[in-house]
């Protein structure tokens, strides 16, 4: 049976379609004949206690000159019937999480959100690692530079980074002795407002930073590896590094069993895991990428797993 597919992201317009995983989702639903709609940015809204978006409908294409049509506005009373594909990128700030209460509102009147609204406000995607630290390299989250400071001194090299950042950005490798050290850490923290990360640093970087694609709770056979150009050592694809697509290694499926099931009993359908060698860093939950990387390179379909998963979800609701 059709259903009504509703998507919340960025604005459509600027997307780069060959990398875009909702992109990947929206196709994939067209496949199946489901209704598509699109929520005008800023649209989400509460009406005398009910959520309610201002929606056109959507089509899309697989052509990178004419990729989507858009149809005329309305206002519409979200609720059963609906799936909602909450996909903004981060940050996540007052108004992400404000439209994460307007979404659990919609719950609430039978739509499935996906990912699940309360687990998007639980999940700080650095934060989220550390529940489970049998995974993990060790980690200090602080707002004091010195603490920071003693954690670069005792493991020598380290590399600190904002909680609610994304793509590489802000991310800084800190050696003992950096003359830098001081101002690089009242950056990150506010001068002391702000909570940091920092972990040991990873050498394994350089054979690639992971994304592990979980669907409600399983993963898929293949990871992407995201493998540092130049003199960076971020090996985040948005600023330059390259994909190159792995099988998952025995470490990789351990470290999948130890987070998926806790992804599936919290309604987070669609999960993105950050492995450096051995150790989790970063679990994704807000708009994880790499679907059409893996697809290209592996013949996958990995909307398709995900869409078996929410009819099956739907049709249960």
């Amino acid at each position: 049976m059709p259903l009504d597919i509703v998507v919340v992201m960025d604005p459509i317009g600027s997307i780069r379609i060959a990398k875009d995983s909702t992109f990947a989702m929206l196709l994939e639903a067209r496949r199946r004949a489901h209704r598509l709609w699109y929520v005008v940015p800023g649209g989400l809204a509460v009406d005398g206690g009910r959520a309610v978006a201002t929606l056109q409908p959507l089509e899309v294409f697989d052509d990178p000159d004419r990729w989507f049509d858009l149809g005329a506005p309305s206002r519409v009373e979200l609720g059963r019937g609906h799936v909602v594909l909450m996909r903004k990128d981060p940050p996540v700030d007052s108004e992400f999480i404000h439209d994460t209460q307007i979404l659990s509102l919609a719950q609430r009147a039978g739509a499935l959100v996906v990912n699940d609204p309360q687990g998007l406000r639980d999940y700080n995607e650095k934060l989220a690692a550390l529940l489970f630290p049998q995974c993990c390299p060790p980690t200090l989250v602080t707002r004091s530079a010195a603490d920071l400071k003693a954690f670069v001194a005792e493991h020598r090299d380290a590399v600190l980074k904002p909680l609610d950042g994304m793509g590489g950005r802000s991310i800084f490798r800190l050696s003992h002795g950096d003359p830098n050290a001081n101002v690089i850490l009242e950056t990150l923290t506010a001068g002391g407002h702000s909570l940091a990360m920092a972990q040991r640093y990873l050498p394994e970087i350089t054979g690639g930073d992971k994304r592990i694609l979980l669907v409600d709770g399983e993963p898929v056979d293949y990871c992407l590896a995201r493998i540092p150009q130049g003199d960076d050592f971020r090996g985040n694809l948005a600023v330059g590094g390259r994909g190159e697509g792995r099988p998952l290694t025995e470490r990789d499926r351990w470290i999948a069993a130890q987070v998926g099931p806790e992804m599936k009993a919290r309604g987070m359908l669609f999960v993105g895991l950050d492995v450096i060698g051995d150790y989790l860093t970063e679990v994704n939950v807000t708009s994880p990428t790499c679907i059409r990387e893996l697809d290209a390179q592996f013949g996958l379909n990995i909307c398709a797993e995900l869409f078996d998963v929410i009819e099956a979800r739907a049709t249960h609701r």
